[in-house]
C-alpha cells in the first residue's frame, strides 16, 4: 500500500513539474509578446498584436532553448543557475526602487495596505474572499522550491545543503517578492484602467505599469518596455531551472522502473546529463500548451495542476513522516528536531486549505466559461494514477532504487 502511495506522489510531482514548466514559459510567450506590442506603439498606437499561434510558437522556441541549455555539462549549467539567482534579485531590486520613483502619481499606504478591489468585474466583492483568492498567487509563487532536491544527486554534501537550498530559495522569495509587490503596488493608481483590454499593454496589468510610469513621466514608454525585459530574462531563467528539476525527476523516476520506456529516460551522456529526459520534459511541456489553441479554459485547467499537484506530491510524504513513520523515522543532519512533526501537520493542513481555496470559483456567475475546472482536472490525474496502479503497476513496482 506504502508503495502505491509512493507512486502516486511520484505521479502527481512529474506531471505537476510538467505543468509548471509550460505555465512558465508560456507566460513569458505571452509576455514577449506585449513587449513588441508596446515596442510597436501599443494596442491604441496600431502596435503588433500577436495571434495565439503566434505565441504558441514563441513557447516553442522559449522551450527549445530551455531544452539546448539544459543538454550542456552540469558546471555550465550550474554557472548560469549562480547568474539567474544574481539576475532575479539585483533586478527585482531595480524594478522596486525604480517604478515607484519614476511614476508621477503614487498610491497611499492606505490604498497599499488596506484596499480590496471589489469593482473587478467578476461579481466577486467580498473582501474576505478575495483575500482567500490573494493567496493563492503566492502559491504558485512558491511552487518549485523543491528544486534543490531533485538537483541533490550532483549537489555536494546533499544531505546538508539539499534543505538549505529550499530553505533559503523560499526564505528570499518571501523577502524580495514582498518588496517588488510594494513597489509595483504603490505605483498603481487606476486598477479598471490596468485590467481593461483596451489599455496600452492590452489588458497585461504588469505591463501598463510599467509603460504607464514612463510614458507619464517622459511622453513615451520605452522605459517601461525596457523593465519588461529585465522580468522577461528573469521568467527565462526561472523557466531554465524548471526543465532541469522536470528532466531530474524523470530521470529519478524513470531509474525506478516508473515511467513507460525508463530504460531509455534514465539514460544519461558524457557530461551526466539525463539528455533523454529533458527533452522528453520539453516536449510534454509543449504539448501541454497547445491546448490554448482549442481553449483557454482547459489550458487554465490543465496548467492549474502545476500547483495543486505539486502540493499534493510535497504533503503526502510529510503526511507519512508525522503518522506511519513518526516512531521510526530517522532524521538526516539537517532537521527540525523536536519541532519536526509540529510543523509537517502544520503544512500538511495548510495543504488541505490551499487545495480547497484553488478549487473555489473565481468569478460569478458560474457558467461553462466561468467554472474552476481544477478539482475536475486533479481528480481526472488522480484516478488516472490509481487505474494505472491497480491494473497495471503494483504488479512490479516494488519501491524506488537506492543508489550508493
Amino acid at each position: 500500500m506504502r508503495v502505491g502511495w509512493f507512486i502516486c506522489v511520484y505521479r502527481f510531482n512529474i506531471v505537476g513539474q510538467w505543468a509548471v514548466t509550460t505555465s512558465v514559459d508560456y507566460s513569458l510567450a505571452q509576455l514577449i509578446q506585449v513587449i513588441i506590442l508596446l515596442s510597436t506603439g501599443g494596442k491604441n498606437g496600431g502596435g503588433y498584436e500577436a495571434s495565439k499561434y503566434v505565441v504558441i510558437a514563441f513557447h516553442g522556441g522559449i522551450l527549445f532553448l530551455h531544452g539546448i541549455i539544459n543538454s550542456l555539462p552540469i558546471s555550465l549549467l550550474s554557472f548560469l543557475g549562480q547568474l539567474a539567482a544574481i539576475w532575479n534579485v539585483i533586478g527585482v531590486f531595480v524594478l522596486m526602487i525604480v517604478i515607484p520613483s519614476v511614476a508621477t502619481e503614487r498610491a497611499s499606504a492606505k490604498f497599499v495596505f488596506t484596499h480590496f478591489n471589489t469593482e473587478n468585474g467578476e461579481g466577486i466583492n467580498s473582501k474576505p474572499y478575495i483575500f482567500l483568492l490573494g493567496l493563492l498567487l503566492s502559491q504558485y509563487t512558491l511552487t518549485g522550491f523543491d528544486a534543490s532536491a531533485h538537483m541533490t544527486e550532483e549537489t555536494k554534501d546533499a544531505d546538508r545543503n539539499g534543505p538549505k537550498g529550499i530553505i533559503s530559495s523560499v526564505g528570499i522569495s518571501i523577502v524580495v517578492g514582498w518588496g517588488y509587490i510594494l513597489g509595483i503596488t504603490f505605483a498603481v493608481t487606476d486598477i479598471l484602467y490596468l485590467l481593461s483590454e483596451d489599455n496600452d499593454a492590452g489588458g497585461y496589468a504588469i505591463a501598463q505599469v510599467f509603460y504607464q510610469a514612463f510614458k507619464k513621466r517622459y511622453g513615451h514608454g520605452t522605459g517601461g518596455t525596457i523593465c519588461l525585459v529585465i522580468v522577461a530574462v528573469a521568467i527565462f531563467f526561472c523557466g531554465m531551472s524548471s526543465v532541469t528539476s522536470n528532466s531530474r525527476m524523470a530521470y529519478a523516476f524513470s531509474r525506478d522502473g516508473a515511467m513507460p520506456l525508463s530504460s531509455l529516460w534514465h539514460q544519461v551522456n558524457n557530461q551526466e546529463v539525463p539528455i533523454y529526459a529533458v527533452w522528453l520534459s520539453v516536449f510534454i511541456s509543449f504539448c501541454m500548451a497547445l491546448t490554448s489553441l482549442g481553449s483557454i479554459v482547459a489550458f487554465e485547467a490543465m496548467v492549474s495542476i502545476a500547483t495543486i499537484g505539486l502540493y499534493i506530491a510535497y504533503a503526502f510524504p510529510i503526511f507519512f513522516r508525522v503518522t506511519l513513520a513518526k516512531k521510526h523515522f530517522v532524521p538526516g543532519p539537517f532537521n527540525l528536531g523536536r519541532y519536526g512533526v509540529v510543523v509537517g501537520w502544520v503544512a500538511v493542513l495548510w495543504v488541505l486549505t490551499i487545495s480547497v481555496l484553488f478549487s473555489l470559483p473565481v468569478s460569478y456567475p458560474i457558467t461553462i466559461e466561468t467554472l474552476n475546472y481544477t478539482p475536475v482536472a486533479v481528480g481526472c490525474l488522480l484516478i488516472l494514477v490509481l487505474s494505472y496502479w491497480i491494473i497495471s503497476g503494483r504488479h512490479w513496482f516494488k519501491g524506488p532504487i537506492t543508489n550508493i
